[in-house]
């Protein structure tokens, strides 16, 4: 006789997330639906037999930026004064930036022409009228000296997880470091903050009740990124119970007083309770579509 394997008890964060999934559901297979749909007629998207999963080819990979590298040279960098460093290299005609200087400062681009810096060996373009600081987190001191404020901020972190842990691929930030992030420091009046989390309930629990609120942030809205192939298919199947196609973004506002809130509040746009994104997720691990043109 073959003995019956004994089914597994789900813990509550395996139940929150099926009760999750259950609400945005239908939502999500609908208007993927339709976005998909029109990009098969419009030839965006085309059938096939076979393709490259998620990850991409070898050789796309290996085409990459080195943007995780470049972040780790960043943190070898030694503290220092910060008085040593000005707080801002303006790019000139010519790449002769030093890479120690690009990454100890904030690199801003003042021409109307875009820019070429070279780090690793490798050549980025600089948009005009642009500026980075490309920093470990913990050294975001010259972008608070740049004194700037921001109208959108959008937030990525690198929220704890078991694949984190096991591949070793970067290192985490716990809830305690991410609150740490100045956003209020660097956000302008009725900023909008959005911010990118993982699948995981206690992530999104904790940025509507802990971290927006420490921040002066008015959650909005949830919106999610679903994630496709070329054929339009989902990377992964939407009832999976392991890794879902999707992400969710946590849109919110930072509040002023409220004196200033009814000064400012026909000037600031509404922000749509839910909106789909729906894309060919990039090869490199982690990026995330550009939102300027949805936000």
């Amino acid at each position: 006789l073959q003995k019956r394997k004994r089914q597994r008890v789900l813990n509550q964060g395996e139940l929150d997330a099926m009760q999750y999934h259950a609400k945005v559901r239908k939502l999500l297979w609908e208007g993927t639906s339709q976005l998909v749909q029109e990009g098969l007629r419009s030839g965006f998207l085309r059938r096939a037999t076979a393709e490259p999963g998620p990850g991409g080819s070898a050789a796309s990979r290996q085409a990459g930026c080195g943007l995780a590298e470049l972040c780790a040279m960043a943190k070898q960098l030694p503290a220092g004064d910060e008085d040593d460093h000005p707080a801002v290299c303006v790019l000139g005609e010519e790449p002769t930036l030093a890479e120690l200087d690009l990454l100890s400062c904030v690199t801003e681009n003042r021409s109307e022409r875009a820019r070429v810096v070279v780090l690793m060996g490798q050549q980025y373009l600089v948009p005009p009228k642009s500026s980075f600081l490309l920093s470990d987190v913990s050294r975001l001191q010259p972008l608070l000296s740049y004194k700037k404020k921001y109208g959108v901020i959008v937030v990525d972190p690198p929220w704890e997880n078991k694949s984190v842990k096991r591949s070793n691929r970067y290192s985490h930030l716990s809830p305690w470091e991410i609150k740490q992030i100045p956003v209020p420091a660097l956000a302008a009046s009725h900023c909008l903050v959005v911010t990118w989390v993982t699948n995981r309930q206690k992530h999104l629990r904790f940025v509507k009740e802990e971290l927006y609120p420490h921040w002066s942030v008015k959650t909005l809205a949830e919106w999610h990124w679903v994630k496709i192939t070329r054929a339009g298919e989902f990377v992964f199947p939407l009832d999976s119970l392991h890794k879902k196609p999707y992400e969710v973004l946590v849109l919110g506002r930072v509040q002023g007083d409220s004196e200033e809130t009814l000064r400012r509040s026909e000037d600031v746009l509404p922000v749509p309770e839910h909106k789909l994104i729906v894309s060919v997720p990039c090869s490199l691990h982690s990026h995330k579509p550009p939102l300027a043109g949805t936000l």
